[in-house]
Protein backbone atom coordinates (compact mmCIF):
# COMPACT_ATOMS: atom_id res chain seq x y z
CA UNK A 1 0.00 0.00 0.00
CA UNK A 2 1.62 3.26 -0.81
CA UNK A 3 1.83 5.64 1.61
CA UNK A 4 -0.21 9.05 1.86
CA UNK A 5 1.62 11.94 1.23
CA UNK A 6 1.90 14.67 3.39
CA UNK A 7 0.34 17.71 3.09
CA UNK A 8 2.61 20.83 2.30
CA UNK A 9 2.22 23.94 4.28
CA UNK A 10 2.36 25.51 1.10
CA UNK A 11 -0.73 28.04 0.16
CA UNK A 12 -3.37 27.36 -3.04
CA UNK A 13 -2.73 23.86 -3.45
CA UNK A 14 -5.14 24.25 -6.57
CA UNK A 15 -2.42 26.77 -8.76
CA UNK A 16 -1.47 26.26 -12.32
CA UNK A 17 1.05 24.54 -13.73
CA UNK A 18 1.16 21.84 -11.52
CA UNK A 19 2.96 18.09 -12.39
CA UNK A 20 3.25 14.92 -10.98
CA UNK A 21 6.65 13.14 -10.93
CA UNK A 22 6.84 9.34 -10.73
CA UNK A 23 10.70 8.28 -10.14
CA UNK A 24 10.95 3.83 -10.79
CA UNK A 25 13.65 2.49 -9.03
CA UNK A 26 14.64 -0.87 -8.44
CA UNK A 27 13.66 -0.85 -4.71
CA UNK A 28 11.27 2.28 -4.17
CA UNK A 29 8.56 4.09 -6.52
CA UNK A 30 9.09 7.87 -5.57
CA UNK A 31 6.22 10.34 -6.39
CA UNK A 32 5.79 13.67 -5.75
CA UNK A 33 3.95 17.37 -6.91
CA UNK A 34 6.13 19.88 -8.65
CA UNK A 35 5.94 23.39 -8.68
CA UNK A 36 6.92 25.27 -12.23
CA UNK A 37 10.05 26.47 -9.64
CA UNK A 38 10.75 22.36 -9.31
CA UNK A 39 9.74 22.76 -5.53
CA UNK A 40 7.78 19.64 -4.35
CA UNK A 41 4.74 20.35 -2.89
CA UNK A 42 3.88 16.86 -1.17
CA UNK A 43 5.49 13.38 -1.80
CA UNK A 44 4.71 9.39 -1.63
CA UNK A 45 6.62 6.14 -2.30
CA UNK A 46 6.30 3.03 -1.85
CA UNK A 47 8.41 -0.33 -2.19
CA UNK A 48 8.86 -1.68 -5.86
CA UNK A 49 6.69 -4.87 -5.99
CA UNK A 50 9.53 -6.97 -7.43
CA UNK A 51 9.92 -7.47 -11.32
CA UNK A 52 6.66 -7.79 -12.65
CA UNK A 53 5.44 -4.60 -15.09
CA UNK A 54 1.75 -4.96 -13.83
CA UNK A 55 2.34 -4.70 -10.45
CA UNK A 56 4.76 -1.92 -10.86
CA UNK A 57 2.29 -0.05 -13.11
CA UNK A 58 -0.46 -0.69 -10.30
CA UNK A 59 1.71 0.85 -7.90
CA UNK A 60 2.34 4.00 -10.06
CA UNK A 61 -1.35 4.36 -10.73
CA UNK A 62 -2.03 4.45 -7.21
CA UNK A 63 0.86 6.97 -6.11
CA UNK A 64 -0.71 9.28 -8.67
CA UNK A 65 -3.98 8.80 -7.92
CA UNK A 66 -3.50 9.92 -4.59
CA UNK A 67 -1.38 13.05 -5.05
CA UNK A 68 -4.18 14.42 -7.78
CA UNK A 69 -6.73 14.02 -5.01
CA UNK A 70 -4.92 16.71 -3.10
CA UNK A 71 -4.07 18.58 -5.86
CA UNK A 72 -5.18 20.02 -9.19
CA UNK A 73 -2.40 18.13 -11.48
CA UNK A 74 -1.85 19.01 -15.24
CA UNK A 75 0.48 16.37 -16.34
CA UNK A 76 2.35 13.61 -15.55
CA UNK A 77 5.87 12.43 -16.00
CA UNK A 78 7.43 9.28 -15.44
CA UNK A 79 11.27 8.31 -15.11
CA UNK A 80 12.47 4.94 -15.16
CA UNK A 81 15.82 3.41 -15.57
CA UNK A 82 16.40 1.70 -18.55
CA UNK A 83 16.59 2.19 -22.73
CA UNK A 84 13.95 3.95 -24.27
CA UNK A 85 12.81 3.91 -28.21
CA UNK A 86 13.10 7.39 -29.80
CA UNK A 87 9.48 8.68 -28.81
CA UNK A 88 9.98 7.66 -25.42
CA UNK A 89 6.66 4.95 -25.44
CA UNK A 90 8.62 1.77 -25.22
CA UNK A 91 11.25 1.16 -22.86
CA UNK A 92 13.25 -1.17 -24.73
CA UNK A 93 15.49 -2.79 -22.02
CA UNK A 94 15.47 -2.07 -17.78
CA UNK A 95 18.24 -3.29 -15.93
CA UNK A 96 16.60 -3.07 -12.63
CA UNK A 97 13.08 -4.32 -13.65
CA UNK A 98 11.87 -6.87 -15.77
CA UNK A 99 10.41 -4.56 -19.02
CA UNK A 100 11.72 -6.15 -22.55
CA UNK A 101 9.69 -3.76 -25.22
CA UNK A 102 7.69 -2.58 -22.50
CA UNK A 103 5.19 -0.48 -23.63
CA UNK A 104 4.65 1.98 -20.75
CA UNK A 105 3.79 4.77 -21.88
CA UNK A 106 0.70 3.33 -23.55
CA UNK A 107 -0.34 0.95 -20.66
CA UNK A 108 0.02 3.65 -17.86
CA UNK A 109 -1.93 6.01 -20.20
CA UNK A 110 -4.92 3.59 -19.83
CA UNK A 111 -5.14 3.23 -16.64
CA UNK A 112 -4.82 6.57 -15.56
CA UNK A 113 -6.77 8.02 -18.50
CA UNK A 114 -4.33 10.55 -19.06
CA UNK A 115 -1.78 11.94 -21.41
CA UNK A 116 1.89 10.89 -19.42
CA UNK A 117 5.33 11.37 -20.61
CA UNK A 118 7.83 8.44 -19.68
CA UNK A 119 11.43 9.68 -19.83
CA UNK A 120 14.78 7.56 -18.64
CA UNK A 121 15.70 8.76 -15.38
CA UNK A 122 19.24 9.95 -15.81
CA UNK A 123 17.70 11.98 -18.19
CA UNK A 124 15.29 13.42 -15.89
CA UNK A 125 17.55 13.90 -13.40
CA UNK A 126 19.89 16.06 -15.68
CA UNK A 127 17.65 18.26 -16.84
CA UNK A 128 15.85 19.34 -13.49
CA UNK A 129 19.37 19.81 -12.46
CA UNK A 130 20.11 21.94 -15.42
CA UNK A 131 16.42 23.79 -14.92
CA UNK A 132 16.75 24.13 -10.92
CA UNK A 133 20.28 22.69 -9.49
CA UNK A 134 23.52 22.85 -9.67
CA UNK A 135 23.78 23.27 -14.21
CA UNK A 136 21.23 25.85 -13.95
CA UNK A 137 21.81 28.26 -17.41
CA UNK A 138 24.69 25.92 -18.74
CA UNK A 139 24.56 25.33 -22.10
CA UNK A 140 26.13 22.19 -22.46
CA UNK A 141 25.87 20.25 -19.80
CA UNK A 142 26.81 16.19 -18.71
CA UNK A 143 25.42 14.60 -15.68
CA UNK A 144 27.18 11.54 -14.46
CA UNK A 145 25.48 10.00 -11.41
CA UNK A 146 27.57 7.42 -9.15
CA UNK A 147 25.32 4.60 -7.55
CA UNK A 148 26.26 1.22 -7.85
CA UNK A 149 27.33 1.83 -11.51
CA UNK A 150 27.64 4.82 -13.56
CA UNK A 151 24.60 6.53 -15.23
CA UNK A 152 24.98 9.51 -17.14
CA UNK A 153 22.82 12.24 -19.49
CA UNK A 154 23.36 15.28 -21.50
CA UNK A 155 21.40 18.91 -21.85
CA UNK A 156 22.84 20.33 -25.15
CA UNK A 157 21.36 23.68 -26.39
CA UNK A 158 18.06 23.27 -23.44
CA UNK A 159 17.43 19.64 -25.25
CA UNK A 160 18.08 16.28 -23.50
CA UNK A 161 20.72 14.65 -26.49
CA UNK A 162 19.96 11.08 -26.63
CA UNK A 163 22.00 10.27 -29.41
CA UNK A 164 20.99 8.07 -32.87
CA UNK A 165 18.52 5.78 -31.42
CA UNK A 166 17.89 6.99 -27.96
CA UNK A 167 20.75 5.40 -25.70
CA UNK A 168 23.41 7.89 -25.39
CA UNK A 169 24.77 8.41 -21.91
CA UNK A 170 25.97 5.20 -20.79
CA UNK A 171 29.37 6.92 -19.89
CA UNK A 172 29.87 4.25 -17.02
CA UNK A 173 30.57 1.17 -20.15
CA UNK A 174 33.19 3.48 -21.97
CA UNK A 175 36.51 0.86 -21.38
CA UNK A 176 38.64 2.63 -19.42
CA UNK A 177 41.27 -0.34 -18.78
CA UNK A 178 41.45 -2.58 -21.56
CA UNK A 179 41.49 -6.38 -20.30
CA UNK A 180 40.29 -4.73 -16.67
CA UNK A 181 38.07 -5.43 -14.23
CA UNK A 182 34.90 -7.62 -15.64
CA UNK A 183 31.70 -6.11 -16.18
CA UNK A 184 27.89 -7.01 -15.73
CA UNK A 185 27.58 -5.65 -19.35
CA UNK A 186 29.62 -8.14 -20.49
CA UNK A 187 32.72 -6.24 -21.43
CA UNK A 188 35.90 -5.52 -19.26
CA UNK A 189 37.94 -2.23 -18.16
CA UNK A 190 34.70 -0.20 -18.04
CA UNK A 191 34.72 3.36 -16.13
CA UNK A 192 32.03 2.19 -13.90
CA UNK A 193 34.12 -0.72 -12.16
CA UNK A 194 36.58 1.96 -11.10
CA UNK A 195 34.95 4.68 -10.47
CA UNK A 196 31.34 4.00 -8.53
CA UNK A 197 29.86 3.02 -5.43
CA UNK A 198 30.32 -0.58 -6.26
CA UNK A 199 34.11 -0.19 -7.24
CA UNK A 200 34.41 1.45 -3.77
CA UNK A 201 32.97 -1.06 -1.87
CA UNK A 202 34.64 -3.74 -3.54
CA UNK A 203 37.87 -2.19 -3.11
CA UNK A 204 37.02 -1.78 1.02
CA UNK A 205 35.89 -6.08 0.87
CA UNK A 206 39.55 -6.61 -0.85
CA UNK A 207 41.68 -4.49 2.15
CA UNK A 208 39.13 -6.14 4.63
CA UNK A 209 39.64 -9.77 3.35
CA UNK A 210 43.51 -9.51 3.62
CA UNK A 211 42.87 -8.59 6.87
CA UNK A 212 44.91 -5.36 6.70
CA UNK A 213 45.72 -3.12 9.58
CA UNK A 214 44.85 -0.11 7.83
CA UNK A 215 40.81 -1.75 6.87
CA UNK A 216 40.51 -2.05 10.81
CA UNK A 217 37.90 0.63 11.10
CA UNK A 218 35.84 -0.74 7.81
CA UNK A 219 35.71 -4.06 9.65
CA UNK A 220 34.37 -2.57 13.29
CA UNK A 221 32.00 -0.53 10.80
CA UNK A 222 30.83 -3.53 9.34
CA UNK A 223 30.19 -5.83 12.00
CA UNK A 224 28.54 -3.16 14.00
CA UNK A 225 26.13 -2.63 10.68
CA UNK A 226 24.71 -5.57 8.97
CA UNK A 227 28.44 -7.19 8.24
CA UNK A 228 28.21 -6.01 4.64
CA UNK A 229 30.71 -3.78 3.34
CA UNK A 230 29.98 -1.38 0.92
CA UNK A 231 30.37 1.98 -0.82
CA UNK A 232 27.99 3.63 1.44
CA UNK A 233 29.73 2.35 4.24
CA UNK A 234 33.41 3.61 3.20
CA UNK A 235 31.79 6.98 2.22
CA UNK A 236 30.10 7.21 5.46
CA UNK A 237 33.79 6.73 7.22
CA UNK A 238 35.58 8.91 4.64
CA UNK A 239 32.97 12.01 5.91
CA UNK A 240 33.59 10.67 9.30
CA UNK A 241 37.68 10.92 9.05
CA UNK A 242 38.59 7.37 7.95
CA UNK A 243 42.04 7.71 6.94
CA UNK A 244 41.98 4.35 4.92
CA UNK A 245 38.25 5.13 3.57
CA UNK A 246 39.35 8.47 2.54
CA UNK A 247 42.50 7.23 0.58
CA UNK A 248 39.59 4.68 -1.05
CA UNK A 249 37.11 7.70 -1.95
CA UNK A 250 40.28 9.33 -3.48
CA UNK A 251 41.04 6.33 -5.07
CA UNK A 252 37.72 6.80 -7.33
CA UNK A 253 37.88 11.01 -7.56
CA UNK A 254 41.02 10.08 -9.87
CA UNK A 255 39.27 7.41 -11.70
CA UNK A 256 36.34 9.86 -11.95
CA UNK A 257 38.33 12.57 -13.60
CA UNK A 258 40.19 10.26 -16.24
CA UNK A 259 37.06 9.62 -17.41
CA UNK A 260 35.98 13.17 -17.62
CA UNK A 261 38.59 14.21 -19.46
CA UNK A 262 37.62 11.63 -21.97
CA UNK A 263 34.15 12.55 -22.01
CA UNK A 264 35.16 15.95 -22.06
CA UNK A 265 37.70 15.24 -25.17
CA UNK A 266 33.98 13.48 -26.93
CA UNK A 267 31.35 16.24 -26.12
CA UNK A 268 33.29 19.15 -24.63
CA UNK A 269 30.68 20.60 -21.88
CA UNK A 270 30.65 23.59 -19.73
CA UNK A 271 29.79 21.93 -16.77
CA UNK A 272 29.67 18.03 -15.22
CA UNK A 273 27.21 17.76 -12.59
CA UNK A 274 28.32 14.49 -10.24
CA UNK A 275 25.24 13.38 -8.43
CA UNK A 276 24.48 9.74 -6.97
CA UNK A 277 25.18 8.29 -3.32
CA UNK A 278 28.84 8.42 -3.82
CA UNK A 279 28.56 12.54 -4.12
CA UNK A 280 27.76 12.69 -0.82
CA UNK A 281 31.08 12.28 -0.18
CA UNK A 282 31.56 16.21 -1.71
CA UNK A 283 34.93 17.65 -1.74
CA UNK A 284 36.56 14.32 -0.46
CA UNK A 285 36.00 12.63 -3.95
CA UNK A 286 35.72 16.02 -6.23
CA UNK A 287 39.09 17.65 -5.41
CA UNK A 288 41.46 14.66 -6.44
CA UNK A 289 38.46 14.19 -9.69
CA UNK A 290 39.27 18.12 -10.56
CA UNK A 291 43.10 17.27 -10.09
CA UNK A 292 42.88 13.93 -12.48
CA UNK A 293 40.59 15.71 -14.75
CA UNK A 294 42.94 18.77 -15.58
CA UNK A 295 45.77 16.19 -15.50
CA UNK A 296 44.42 14.18 -18.14
CA UNK A 297 42.52 16.85 -20.13
CA UNK A 298 43.47 16.60 -23.70
CA UNK A 299 45.37 20.08 -24.46
CA UNK A 300 45.79 21.00 -20.78
CA UNK A 301 47.10 24.50 -20.61
CA UNK A 302 45.60 26.08 -23.79
CA UNK A 303 42.13 25.31 -23.81
CA UNK A 304 39.04 26.11 -20.92
CA UNK A 305 38.48 23.68 -18.31
CA UNK A 306 34.98 22.66 -17.96
CA UNK A 307 33.47 22.99 -14.29
CA UNK A 308 32.49 20.00 -12.11
CA UNK A 309 30.00 20.36 -9.44
CA UNK A 310 28.39 18.50 -7.18
CA UNK A 311 24.30 17.82 -8.03
CA UNK A 312 22.38 20.13 -5.76
CA UNK A 313 18.92 18.15 -6.00
CA UNK A 314 19.77 14.98 -4.45
CA UNK A 315 17.44 11.89 -5.15
CA UNK A 316 14.72 14.21 -5.73
CA UNK A 317 16.07 15.52 -9.17
CA UNK A 318 14.55 12.34 -10.63
CA UNK A 319 11.29 13.12 -10.19
CA UNK A 320 11.45 16.86 -10.18
CA UNK A 321 12.75 16.58 -13.84
CA UNK A 322 10.03 13.73 -14.71
CA UNK A 323 7.59 16.52 -13.47
CA UNK A 324 8.95 19.09 -15.35
CA UNK A 325 9.67 17.60 -18.36
CA UNK A 326 6.27 16.63 -18.91
CA UNK A 327 4.86 19.97 -18.12
CA UNK A 328 6.83 21.61 -20.67
CA UNK A 329 6.25 18.15 -23.52
CA UNK A 330 2.74 18.56 -22.35
CA UNK A 331 2.48 22.03 -23.33
CA UNK A 332 4.40 21.73 -26.57
CA UNK A 333 1.87 19.28 -27.84
CA UNK A 334 5.42 16.48 -28.18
Amino acid sequence: MAARPARAALPNPARRGLSVGVDIGGTKIAAGVVDVHGRILAEARSPTPGQDPRAVEAVVTELVRELSREYRVRSIGIGAAGWMDLSNSTVLFSPHLAWRNEPVRRNLEKLLRRRVTVVNDADAAAWAEWRFGAGRGESRLVCVTLGTGIGGAMIMGGRVERGRYGVAGEFGHQIIVPQGQRCECGNRGCWEQYASGNALGREARELAAAQSPVAQAIIDAAAADDGVITGSLVTRLAMDGDPTSRELVDDVGQWLGLGLANLAAAVDPGTFVIGGGLSAAGDLLLEPTRRAFGRNLTGRGFRPVARIERAALGPAAGLIGAADLSRLLSRSGT
